[in-house]
């Protein structure tokens, strides 16, 4: 028979083991917005068509981006938002969402330190991550690099949530949260797509150009046509 001691060490355990379950579960989204969903449901949630999707590229994978902008008025009211949110831009690979990238507006958070942001962030995702590298091997992506100095990460074997501070000068923040398989993935496809850019670009100037002969050929022609029936010396 177990003693009272085992009992509340099981307990403990179990009561971690649901906790630990509820912050990994967290990490699969942002708000309402979940990893690995499709366009039409991201767009649809966000109340925006799908169609103002922008397509990044075709192959080896569908790759496309949605920009989504908060409204900065609170629905059925003259009341401006306090939403900090700027703008979301959701990234999806052969229309699964794997990265969200959130950027808050400077004056919703002025004056606000990294500290804050992390205190309010850990409220959903838990406690950060103590160290703050990346996985070995794995290059900073130009979209890393263009967001700041990380200030936070949270993460576990499948997402990744990190902080950025954007900019020395006062608050400038940016959160994304990303599906690590998909976003291998992802990085994988864009590689191999910039790859079949440089060697096909040859051929499509090739046919830029023969195109471009071809309509002023045919533009002149109806010119002639045209101009030749009332032409009068």
């Amino acid at each position: 028979m177990m003693n009272a001691r085992t009992l509340a060490t099981c307990a403990g355990l179990a009561i971690f083991s649901v906790s630990a379950g509820l912050d990994a579960q967290d990490l699969s989204q942002y708000r309402d917005f979940e990893l690995g969903s499709g366009l039409a449901s991201v767009s649809a949630r966000a109340g925006v068509t799908s169609s103002e999707a922008k397509i990044i590229h075709q192959r080896p994978a569908v790759m496309q981006d949605l920009e989504w902008r908060p409204s900065r008025w609170i629905a059925g009211s003259t009341a401006a938002s306090t939403d900090p949110v700027e703008q979301i831009l959701f990234s999806f690979y052969n229309d699964q969402l794997f990265r969200i990238v959130v950027d808050y507006g400077h004056g919703r958070t002025e004056g606000m330190t990294g500290a804050d942001m992390i205190e309010a962030i850990s409220e959903v995702y838990g406690t950060p991550l103590v160290r703050m590298s990346r996985a070995a091997g794995r290059a900073v992506s130009r979209l890393e690099a263009e967001s700041g100095s990380p200030v936070a990460r949270w993460g576990d074997t499948e997402h990744a949530v990190v902080l950025y501070q954007t900019s020395s000068y006062g608050a400038a923040f940016r959160l994304i949260v990303t599906d690590t398989r998909l976003d291998g993935l992802a990085r994988k496809a864009e590689t191999q797509a910039l790859r079949l850019d440089d060697q096909e670009a040859p051929r499509r100037e090739i046919a830029r150009q023969k195109k471009e002969l071809d309509d002023g050929r045919a533009t002149a022609a109806k010119a002639r046509v045209a101009n030749k029936g009332v032409f009068r010396p």
